[in-house]
């Protein structure tokens, strides 16, 4: 096993779940990966494989069928699969927060009817809070859900939805008027349902066609488009009396949105790492292998030495939320450093590899492509600057 992100404190069924996972990727990702991202293809076999280790219901309570596993058994997966490439982990991302969503924040009816078909992967989630016209800014949001007798109509544009072809069930945060002095406490999260594909999948929601991307592809990324979508009040996140705490519970999971991305990052940097320690043993310069020169050997070692910070980073965030306590600026403190260190990671391994890292028969090329939107995603670094600047002040602030 290589020495670099280990976790200390590991229980044995955790290792052994790594272990299977990072065979996984070595036999089944790794050497597909190259080929789907570039045709653009949905990676069916690979998922299909996880369907088969019971991945979609890694963090889904056993009496749900799934395996009840930790954040940080998540995280780590999630690590491993991004290291693999990252658009396998893009899949199960979202699904896993929707899923995370539900047996937080659920009904019973809706734990009962939803988390068994999801540990199973035979329902997918989506998570969808962006739209077109309001980027970071959520309280911007248009799409509205209005009351009609028992049940709710749904109109707006969604944007920026990973699984929203694949998915059956769509986390989707709208605005309703209930009166509230803040207008975060006028947004309420539906959980809206829909058959998987592209068109019109429920009477007034279209997913239009897949956004074209520079990077992560294979995994859709799709607009929803919600145009008169009649909704029982049953199906509000939690039940007809959790209206107008949309905000509130997607805010729950973006924290673990962001220590997914984290784990993204780190996942990434690790392969980076991988890919630019072997290419400098094996090509020779002035006579000797690059990792000779020191000017190498010096970026592989800040390389390993950020890889390093991120993993311990992501890892405390997610073992504050597992232990049930508040992980806001952890959380965006492990997506911050780990996505920038990511970007950094990558780069040097492409500065490495030379001439030879911008041919698209090299793996590294690829991460270069992917690493970008690890800045982006989850809230851009100045979002996260913005939620540590904040905790850190309560914490620190100058009594009156």
């Amino acid at each position: 096993m290589a020495r670099l992100a280990q976790t200390p404190g590991l229980t044995d069924v955790q290792r052994s779940i790594l272990e299977t996972v990072r065979e996984f990727a070595n036999k089944e990702i790794i050497p597909h990966a190259q080929r789907l991202e570039h045709a653009d293809e949905y990676p069916a076999d690979i998922l299909d494989g996880m369907r088969e280790m019971g991945l979609f219901g890694l963090t889904i309570a056993e009496e749900y069928g799934g395996l009840g596993e930790s954040l940080l058994t998540y995280a780590l997966v999630v690590e491993e699969l991004s290291r693999g490439w990252m658009s396998i982990s893009g899949i199960v991302n979202t699904h896993f927060i929707v899923a995370y969503l539900i047996s937080q924040h659920g009904s019973v009816e809706q734990r009962a009817r939803l988390l068994p078909r999801m540990a199973t992967g035979e329902v997918r989630g989506a998570f969808s809070m962006s739209e077109p016209e309001c980027g970071s800014d959520v309280s911007a949001i248009k799409s509205r859900a209005v009351r009609d007798g028992a049940d709710f109509v749904l109109n707006g544009q969604k944007m920026w939805l990973t699984n929203g072809a694949y998915a059956s069930v769509v986390a989707t945060l709208v605005k309703t008027d209930t009166g509230a002095d803040s207008v975060y406490g006028n947004m309420s999260t539906f959980l809206v349902e829909k058959e998987p594909g592209f068109g019109e999948t429920a009477p007034g929601l279209t997913i239009p066609a897949k956004i074209e991307k520079m990077g992560y592809k294979g995994v859709e990324t799709t607009e929803m488009i919600l145009d008169g979508v009649t909704v029982p009040a049953a199906a509000v996140l939690g039940g007809e009396g959790q209206v107008g705490r949309g905000f509130y519970q997607m805010m729950d999971g973006i924290e673990v949105g962001r220590v997914n991305v984290a784990a993204r990052a780190c996942g990434i940097s690790i392969r980076a790492f991988e890919l630019a320690a072997a290419y400098a043993q094996q090509r020779r310069t002035f006579g000797q292998p690059l990792a000779k020169h020191q000017a190498v050997a010096f970026k592989l070692a800040e390389m390993g030495t950020k890889i390093e910070a991120a993993h311990a980073l992501m890892v405390n965030a997610a073992r504050l939320k597992d232990a049930g306590q508040r992980n806001d600026v952890e959380a965006g403190m492990a997506k911050l450093l780990a996505s920038e260190y990511c970007a950094e990671v990558v780069q040097e391994a492409f500065r490495i590899h030379g001439g030879y890292g911008y041919s698209k028969e090299y793996e590294i090329e690829r991460l270069m492509r992917e690493a970008p939107f690890l800045l982006i995603g989850e809230g851009t670094s100045e979002i996260q600057k913005t939620i540590i600047s904040r905790g850190l002040l309560k914490e620190y602030r100058l009594d009156a």
